[in-house]
């Protein structure tokens, strides 16, 4: 296909609808594969529905890893990225590339010496190091999608490759894909993969890729505390940045989740999947399932938590109840010793009385003398009894108040 048919198919594309846009590109990349020819033509936008240039020469390339999924392929698109691609756009073509066909890639990985050796040739020449980390994150995209965190983290610190990428190393990616290895490996601390994920989070020129990457990291780290908590506040500040990503309302939701708050997950994931209807069809054949099945989960978390509130509350007012029956039956007991140590009194003074007033030999007013010792000596012993009893269950009752 000649230059002139090329450009000519493209601009056509232009004033199509978007689903005839992307049949007329499919056409024009596989023409391109067939023939043998590497496009010519160069890219000025990175959008990839509206510029039929970017979106033939994305449907170019990701023919050219399926046909071919490795390192060299890597290197070769990241060549026809710098030669073709404005130098405001590399960055981003460059992320969209190579994280997105190494998780397309994901299954046919290849040992790390092969790609330390690709990354270095790609790293001769002017835009070395920006080759040099195209070929890397291709590498990086497989094994986080296959979730090899241990590996990847040596990967991106200590292999060939990382070397090969030179002071792109502290670009907001790398940085968030360090983060995915620290936060899901058993062998680094929270601490650090922390401290990765701010200085990713934090910088000036981070892409929607590195929010993305680094809010995976926290969804799918080893658990600690403060997760939930940590993933809601940074999908809050992603959808603020991109209220129209579907997959930034899915973290949220997932956040949500954790923390809890599950009314406000499901109107996230419910947002989630009603933006994703307007996504392309291939985003929305493989994550309609997953929103879905996160929906389903949500849904049984509020079901859970709904049903535990209602357990809560019955044991609180069983306990609640269980309590004043205690209450009830020591006020009853202590009544009862009470009313016994007071019957007993007076029993002993009736008794007392009728032998001091009916035996005897003693004056009228001796014996008004020893009724009157007798009462207040059994008064006395009654309100003895009485006052130890309060004191007693006042105490206990003071002790068990607070336990509970």
């Amino acid at each position: 296909m000649d230059t002139a048919t090329v450009a000519a198919r493209l601009e056509e594309a232009r004033g199509v609808d978007p689903r005839a846009r992307s049949l007329i590109c499919d056409e024009v990349s596989a023409a391109f594969l067939a023939s043998g020819t590497v496009p010519s033509f160069g890219v000025k936008g990175v959008d990839p529905v509206d510029d039929p240039y970017f979106l033939c020469a994305d449907r170019y390339w990701r023919r050219r890893f399926q046909e071919r999924p490795t390192a060299r392929t890597a290197a070769a698109c990241a060549r026809w990225v710098f030669d073709h691609v404005r130098k405001e756009g590399r960055g981003a073509v460059t992320e969209r590339w190579a994280l997105g066909n190494g998780f397309l890639d994901r299954a046919d990985t290849e040992p790390g010496e092969r790609t330390a050796e690709m990354a270095e040739q790609a790293a001769t020449g002017s835009g070395g190091e920006r080759a040099a980390l195209f070929v890397t994150l291709y590498q990086a995209g497989k094994l986080r999608a296959n979730f090899r965190f241990d590996e990847l983290h040596a990967f991106l610190t200590f292999s060939p490759a990382a070397a090969a990428v030179g002071s792109l190393r502290t670009e907001p990616v790398y940085l968030a894909l360090q983060a995915f290895a620290a936060f899901g490996s058993r062998a680094l601390t929270v601490d650090h993969a922390r401290e990765l994920l701010e200085r990713a989070w934090s910088a000036k020129d981070r892409s929607r890729h590195t929010l993305e990457i680094c809010l995976h990291a926290v969804a799918f780290a080893a658990p600690f505390d403060g997760q939930g908590e940590l993933l809601r506040g940074h999908a809050e500040e992603a959808v603020r940045v991109c209220p129209d990503d579907h997959g930034f309302h899915a973290r949220l939701a997932a956040g949500r989740h954790l923390c809890g708050r599950h009314d406000a997950a499901l109107e996230s994931i419910d947002t989630a999947l009603s933006l994703l209807a307007a996504a392309p069809p291939a985003d929305l054949a493989v994550l309609q399932d997953h929103y879905l099945t996160r929906r389903e989960a949500i849904q049984e978390g509020r079901l859970r938590a709904l049903r535990d509130t209602e357990q809560e509350r019955r044991w609180a007012e069983q306990t609640s109840a269980n309590a004043r029956l205690e209450r009830s039956l020591q006020r009853s007991s202590v009544r009862a010793v009470e009313v016994a140590a007071i019957f007993t009194a007076a029993i002993a003074f009736a008794v007392g009385s009728l032998q001091i007033t009916l035996t005897g030999t003693l004056a009228l007013s001796a014996r008004l003398w020893l009724l009157t010792a007798q009462g207040v000596v059994l008064a006395l012993f009654a309100a003895l009894i009485v006052g130890g009893t309060w004191l007693i269950t006042r105490e206990r009752g003071g002790r068990r108040d607070k336990e509970g």
